[in-house]
């Protein structure tokens, strides 16, 4: 990453105004966004963070096609986005959402937050503190302390946080590692020979044949890859055999996509996957940071063996501090950092940001580093990784002003139907329009994992 303020300077002129600067979210930008600023109540500026992130989106997207604006967005439209599973009807039917030991639980001398919707997660929750049996989760934290109930479940291969007030986050060694640096982190480095993929403005999508390799899961990634789709590009995601995304989470964020399984952790699998990587414009790599180094997936190795890879990380707690290696997610980074106390309001318990704004926000701000960073391949023959945190995210969240009041959003929310493999779907668009017309992704959810891992 560039550290002085010339070298900062001179990577926003390669990266373009569409990424204005490393701070975007933290100073005002020239974002195409059009409505009323505020449609949730709640203390922080969460519509701040979904305008500018989409808005980002649009800013990067029309650098890259230098020409009249092709994308805008309006606040509704964002909302609802930001909002999709709630909205998403899966053969007439609600997904579940959280699942039943996911939530906050009273402790001997406070709170935490656990998350179970993945049964792997459920299994350790219980195995952690020995309620398999029968015994009810809220009698075995009871009579703990919030933070050895926390250590106890992440030892166990559970996912749990304390719930923290701001100030106790950032005083903390975890939570000063993790808000340290620019929300957006960017590496740059010379491709060294000319790029395969460059923009076409007489293609009717901008990034139509733009291959990138999805390896994420649960929402910031897909919500990232599932809007450069519906923006054109080839989207082919990546899930492993033996621990299967969730049904509903995976068409919530899947359409517009291909979907293949490849074990990553035998020859064959990394092999095939280092095929695919030849012939990518762009790899997303959301797993916890580390995770995948063994099979040669690591940003520096990916660096050298494939010089004109856009290369974008996304971890829950940042890449540096005692908790870089800690597996999360937006409800558990919520808790952690002091968003789940500023919403506890009267109620004796914390509360919650009204949707998974970290998870979305910081989506729309990889899709946009992806097309800032194949911008300066095709324009300044530069390119290089970029690196986002949830952590990050709460960060530049609670760095914004306070939002107005009251709301003036009227709930009303634009919705599309599709015929799909897994029935009739129901479903919120892309928050984007293009030269005056609502987009739309260009397909259904496809069939999990079903594709073969091959470029069309």
């Amino acid at each position: 990453m560039l550290h002085s303020e010339d070298e900062r300077v001179a990577e926003d002129h390669i990266l373009g105004s569409g990424f204005t600067a490393h701070r975007l979210l933290e100073t005002a930008g020239d974002c195409p966004v059009t409505g009323p600023a505020v449609w949730w109540a709640g203390p922080l500026n969460a519509e701040k963070l979904a305008a500018r992130s989409v808005g980002l989106v649009c800013s990067a997207l029309n650098d890259l096609a230098a020409a009249s604006p092709w994308l805008a967005t309006a606040t509704p439209d964002i909302a609802a986005a930001f909002a999709s599973s709630a909205h998403l009807r899966i053969a007439g039917q609600k997904p579940q959402g959280f699942a039943r030991y996911s939530g906050f639980y009273r402790t001997a001398d406070g709170w935490i937050r656990t998350h179970a919707n993945y049964p792997h997660h459920e299994r350790s929750l219980h195995s952690a503190l020995g309620t398999s049996s029968g015994i009810d989760i809220a009698d075995a934290v009871a009579s703990l302390c919030a933070h050895d109930a926390q250590e106890r479940i992440i030892a166990a291969g559970g996912i749990a946080a304390q719930v923290r007030s701001r100030q106790q986050w950032l005083s903390s060694a975890e939570g000063q590692a993790a808000g340290s640096g620019h929300w957006a982190q960017f590496r740059m480095r010379p491709t060294g020979s000319a790029p395969v993929w460059k923009f076409d403005p007489r293609a009717a999508m901008p990034l139509r044949g733009l291959k990138v390799l999805d390896l994420t899961r649960v929402i910031a990634g897909p919500t990232a890859t599932r809007t450069l789709a519906a923006l054109g590009a080839q989207v082919l995601r990546v899930d492993g055999p033996l621990l299967p995304e969730l049904p509903w989470q995976y068409v919530d964020t899947g359409f517009g996509k291909r979907s293949t399984l490849l074990d990553l952790k035998n020859a064959t699998g990394q092999a095939r996957i280092h095929e695919l990587l030849q012939d990518a414009d762009a790899v997303l790599l959301g797993y916890r940071p580390g995770a995948l180094a063994k099979a040669g997936l690591g940003r520096n190795e990916l660096a050298l063996r494939y010089p004109q890879l856009v290369v974008a990380e996304l971890g829950a707690w940042g890449f540096e501090g005692p908790w870089a290696q800690r597996c999360g997610f937006d409800s558990i980074v919520q808790a952690a950092t002091g968003i789940s106390e500023a919403y506890r309001g009267n109620g004796p318990s914390p509360g919650a940001l009204p949707v998974q704004a970290l998870d979305h926000a910081t989506g729309y701000g990889i899709a946009a580093a992806v097309i800032a960073l194949v911008r300066a391949r095709s324009v300044q023959g530069r390119t290089g990784s970029v690196r986002f945190s949830l952590a990050r995210t709460a960060h530049a969240l609670f760095a914004f002003d306070a939002p107005q009041r009251p709301a003036q959003f009227d709930g009303g929310v634009r919705l599309k139907r599709v015929e799909s493999t897994f029935g009739s779907l129901e479903y919120v668009p892309p928050p984007f329009s293009m030269a005056g017309q609502a987009l739309d992704y260009p397909g259904p959810p496809a069939p999990y994992g079903e594709d073969e891992p091959v470029w069309n």
